[in-house]
């Protein structure tokens, strides 16, 4: 087969290498399972690891460790909610979480090594503050809403000058980024990178900014 015109060089300066991370099982999947109604809750809202999602962020900080990804990682971008938080912490910080999690951390908190940046990516701005005035519990963001949030998420991460990136949130926020990313991909690959994600799965891409090639999309 000829793959001549499949083969497309860019320069290292117009690329990132992504890293998305779905957090750990907290204990609203674990209630979830039982009952779905329960994954509304709003006790559940902000829930904590579970032990088996403790033990998944162990297996994957080990796993991140012996690929020596971390030490070309730039950043981290997580979700401010206590189990994204948990999990980027527990995966990329300086120390593992021990039963019961680390309580170490406020809703924006920074980490060094790599730095970890907490941003809020589902509400209608970034989060500049300790406090998210934009969350209104009685109201389900629809996904048209969330896939413009995240071409804006994405328009923001290109302005960082990181260029190895972790983002670290929920499994319908990470699979809307895909949906962002792959809109310019052939339906094969859009459907096989935007599958559903399982607890702390961890799935990296390489993005391309097109905006200087006639494209304002980034693949």
């Amino acid at each position: 087969m000829d793959t001549t015109a499949a083969q497309f060089p860019y320069p290292w300066q117009r690329c990132k290498i992504i890293h998305l991370v779905r957090h750990g099982q907290a204990m609203h999947n674990v209630e979830g399972d039982i009952n779905r109604e329960a994954l509304l809750s709003p006790h559940l809202f902000d829930a904590e690891l579970s032990p088996l999602g403790l033990q998944q962020v162990d297996r994957l900080r080990k796993e991140v460790h012996a690929s020596g990804m971390l030490k070309r990682i730039e950043l981290v971008v997580t979700s401010p909610l206590y189990r994204t938080m948990q999990t980027a912490i527990g995966v990329f910080g300086g120390e593992s979480l021990g039963e019961g999690g680390n309580d170490n951390f406020s809703a924006i908190s920074a980490v060094s090594w790599p730095q970890i940046m907490a941003v809020e990516l589902c509400r209608d701005k970034m989060m500049d503050g300790e406090e998210d005035s934009l969350w209104n519990p009685d109201v389900r963001e629809p996904d048209e809403k969330v896939s413009v949030r995240m071409a804006q998420f994405m328009k923001w991460l290109w302005t960082r000058p990181e260029q190895e990136i972790v983002i670290v949130s929920h499994g319908i926020i990470l699979q809307h980024i895909l949906y962002v990313l792959g809109n310019d991909s052939h339906p094969t690959v859009r459907s096989a990178l935007c599958q559903r994600f399982g607890n702390c799965e961890l799935r990296s891409v390489v993005i391309v900014d097109k905006s200087l090639m006639g494209s304002d999309s980034p693949l």
